[in-house]
């Protein structure tokens, strides 16, 4: 008793704590009251990207289905479900979003360039801060994996430790800026150096990428008069790799110039964000960026990291460039071999989780441009949603009226069972589209809708098996606790195998069948729970009343009408004396214990002296 009542209390607790949770997130954050619905059901954003030809060659079919790949991982990391990025013709992909794209969503799609690693030559500020534009750029700084093992080597390098960048290169700020009506700002326009290749031999060219001799004197006056709110800061994806490169980063507060490309951006496996943490384990509270390089890249990564730890600013300091721009340029603070160095800097959880996310799935093998952004009606609309609906409560009646049919009153607690089913799951739903961008499609109703017969199914197999211990002579609240532990592993075995397969599902399918699997497992999940902690525990409070305790005929566990006569084994007990008008309620029970004879039972029977069809004669083995 008290363990079915503290099961309820948990429950109840869970409920309540998504419900306030939820409550929590519609005042103070964007949650709102009902899941948020997919493409089909609400419409959203399409943006169509144009495969760029640079190299005047046409791009290949499968060129276009890892772009599709790449950017589909992108929308996914932006928390963004029931998404469609699907490919138009041989030089297009159509990037459909539910709902109102933001921004940041945007730009992770519209990255669409290569990602290089570059290393940093100087540094300068990007626009001019007396009209009124901020200036400040994160700190970032680059440690190993264990950034406490290089602590003593990076209080050593302090003076070239983490800085801000617009402040790396003082002195060569401090150069009188440029007015536009000189001839110096026309040269802006030219981003890359192409048009400084007379001024290097190619027979002469530095060795290394980080070498200052790349910085020409023509190089370097185009560099003091570029400014990043130029017209010349907007197109610096066909910079050449093997030449410098001047550019800004994405907030137009820092110019760069950058050495020739050093590593490309497919060398890496991963990237996270998580918090930083101490030698024990503890965290510091600062939000960092974990990359994990391939082996190649490590080797590559390691021999960079050694030549630039310890240089003076900004030679101590490389950029991650996607798309022409710099997404970061930390310092390096450690000789890292083991190809998993951490960012650390001015981050927050959405800076640190979007750079991490730029790093990740930021290498596209082609380029693409935007060529068109629109909104897009639902595809389905709300006439097909009110149609699957309907489907569900005819689904949802006919359960209840084959319960109410089957069990009696007891067929109440099935009902009862499938509307918490229910209320657990809409929280669920409406927690996970808002902490989690998941998105209810049709698909997703009609898992829910095929959970319900799921669910319907562990009631009506833990009632029989009460039935079964009932007819074996157990009393009620004996069968309860008995049919439960024979119950549950059948409900554990046929919940496991539905689960296993919408796992799988959801991991191998794309688009709404991966919501139709979502909404299948975690109905799945719900249906364990709502058997374990709401079905189970109310059926031993019922047992403990009179109505269930005595059998009453209209409670669905009646004895006599289960034909409990029939003890398994050739084991019978004797009949009870018929009162008047109960002779057919007898006969009922004796032809119920005749069907569950088995053949071995009735020749056993038979051996005993018992004839199968004669009634019970003693409750003794023969």
């Amino acid at each position: 008793m008290r363990k079915a009542r503290r099961s309820l209390v948990i429950l109840l607790v869970i409920i309540v704590a998504l419900g306030g949770l939820i409550t929590l997130g519609v005042f103070r954050s964007d949650a709102t009251w009902t899941p948020k619905l997919a493409l089909d059901l609400q419409g959203g954003t399409q943006v169509l990207l144009a495969a760029e030809q640079t190299d005047g060659k046409a791009v290949s079919g499968e060129q276009l289905q890892q772009a599709v790949s790449i950017i589909r991982q992108r929308v996914d990391a932006a928390g963004v479900s029931e998404s469609e990025i699907t490919t138009q013709g041989n030089e297009h992909i159509s990037v459909s979003i539910p709902g109102k794209a933001d921004e940041a969503t945007l730009k992770r799609i519209e990255a669409s360039a290569q990602l290089d690693f570059r290393p940093v030559l100087s540094v300068g500020i990007g626009v001019d801060l007396s009209q009124g534009q901020e200036g400040a750029t994160e700190d970032a700084a680059v440690t190993g994996e264990d950034g406490a093992a290089d602590d003593a080597q990076a209080d050593a390098a302090a003076d070239a430790g983490k800085t801000d960048a617009p402040k790396a290169d003082e002195e060569q700020n401090r150069k009188p800026a440029q007015t536009e009506d000189e001839p110096a700002a026309d040269d802006a326009k030219q981003t890359d150096a192409e048009s400084d290749d007379e001024n290097l031999d190619p027979e002469t060219l530095p060795e290394g990428a980080g070498d200052l001799a790349w910085i020409t004197p023509a190089l370097q006056a185009k560099f003091d008069a570029f400014t990043c709110d130029s017209e010349a800061a907007l197109d610096t994806r066909d910079a050449p790799a093997d030449r410098p490169l001047i550019t800004c980063d994405e907030s137009g507060t820092a110019k760069y110039i950058l050495g020739p490309v050093e590593l490309n951006g497919d060398v890496i496996t991963d990237a996270s964000a998580g918090m930083a943490t101490t030698q024990t384990g503890a965290t510091t509270g600062e939000w960092v960026v974990q990359i994990v390089m391939n082996k190649a890249g490590a080797k590559t990564f390691g021999e960079i990291s050694s030549r630039l730890f310890g240089a003076q600013e900004p030679l101590n300091q490389f950029a991650f460039v996607l798309d022409g721009r710099v997404l970061s340029a930390p310092t390096m603070q450690g000789q890292i071999l083991d190809g998993r160095p951490s960012i650390s800097g001015s981050f927050t959880q959405e800076s640190s989780e979007a750079l991490a996310d730029q790093l990740k799935f930021g290498a596209l093998p082609i380029g693409f441009t935007v060529q068109s952004q629109e909104d897009i009606s639902a595809t389905l609309g709300g006439n097909q949603l009110q149609a699957g609906l309907l489907a569900g409560l005819i689904g949802l009646l006919l359960v209840v009226v084959y319960s109410m049919f089957q069990y009696r009153t007891l067929g109440t607690l099935t009902i009862a069972s499938l509307a918490v089913a229910a209320v657990l799951t809409y929280l669920l739903l409406t927690f996970f589209s808002w902490r989690q961008g998941y998105r209810l499609s049709l698909a997703g109703v009609a898992g829910i809708i095929v959970a319900v017969g799921f669910t319907a199914d562990s009631f009506i197999v833990y009632f029989e098996r009460i039935r079964d211990a009932l007819r074996d002579g157990f009393s009620i609240e004996s069968a309860v606790e008995h049919g439960w532990k024979r119950a549950f592993r059948t409900v554990l075995a046929s919940d496991g195998v539905n689960f296993l397969a919408a796992l799988v599902l959801f991991i191998l399918a794309v688009g709404n069948v991966k919501g139709f699997a979502f909404t299948l497992g975690l109905t799945t999940l719900v249906d364990v729970i709502v058997v374990a902690l709401f079905t189970h525990p109310m059926m031993v409070l019922l047992a403990r009343t009179r109505f269930y305790r005595e059998g009453h005929p209209a409670s669905g566990l009646d004895p006599q009408g289960l034909g409990a006569v029939y003890r398994g084994r050739a084991q019978f007990r004797a009949p009870v004396v018929a009162a008047k008008g109960a002779g057919k309620k007898n006969a009922r029970s004796q032809r119920e214990a005749e069907k569950r004879q088995t053949i071995a039972e009735r020749k056993a029977a038979e051996l005993a002296g018992v004839s199968p069809s004669a009634p019970a004669q003693t409750g003794k083995e023969s």
